[in-house]
């Protein structure tokens, strides 16, 4: 790896990012390439590296401090593409390597993509092909959750389909703010913030505990 795609990732290197970890990105960053001219990953319109570098590698590696480590297991709602689950399973390689990271995707072909990066980056993770609404009785560590659903219907799904968990991480948008300020009207949260660290209009969640105000 060249110094200036080293330096690109400078941003998470005090989150214990090692050079080989930046690496397995990097080939996790070409593996979406590849794949999303099949199907639909990420946005078409950010398809150079850089961009994907920043825009969804960075920005799910920067949770990683937020991640309990005194658990086993750690769940991605509706994850997609991987984003954040597959870049939380390749940084924990070198932070908790019994750590599984359970990947919750109802489409069939991004459940492959999952399972073909999993395999070829020698990752743990468990890619369950499950509507996440449907699954209950759900036991695990942290919850992670980037782009899937708006923040009210999280928080309901939480609150009904898992028995346990230790906290929640949600990615919060440029409209983050007012969304906040709307559900804090419907639920008592404890929670801290952090700044994103590439976007000056987003910032990072992590929800403690939630409980529904009763009406």
């Amino acid at each position: 790896m060249d110094n200036q795609i080293l330096n690109s990732y400078s941003k998470i290197l005090k989150l214990n990012v090692s050079r080989e970890t930046c690496n397995e990105l990097e080939s996790l960053i070409s593996m979406i390439q590849e794949k999303n001219q099949e199907i639909n990953l990420i946005s078409r319109e950010i398809f150079q590296k850089e961009s994907i570098r920043e825009r969804h590698i960075i920005d799910s590696a920067q949770i990683i401090d937020f991640i309990d480590l005194n658990t086993n297991t750690t769940c991605d709602l509706g994850t997609g593409g991987g984003m954040p689950g597959l870049i939380v399973a390749i940084v924990m390689k070198k932070i908790k390597t019994d750590m599984k990271i359970s990947l919750y995707e109802k489409s069939f072909h991004k459940c492959a993509f999952l399972k073909e990066v999993s395999k070829k980056l020698n990752l743990n993770t468990d890619v369950i092909q499950k509507d996440i609404f449907n699954v209950k009785n759900i036991e695990t560590g942290t919850i992670m959750s980037r782009a899937f659903k708006p923040m009210p219907i999280i928080l309901d799904l939480v609150n009904q389909n898992f028995k346990k968990y230790k906290n929640i991480i949600l990615f919060m948008g440029k409209t983050g703010r007012k969304i906040l300020n709307d559900t804090l009207k419907e639920w008592d949260l404890e929670y801290e913030e952090k700044k994103s660290l590439t976007n000056v209009d987003s910032f990072i969640l992590n929800i403690k505990k939630i409980k529904k105000k009763v009406s």
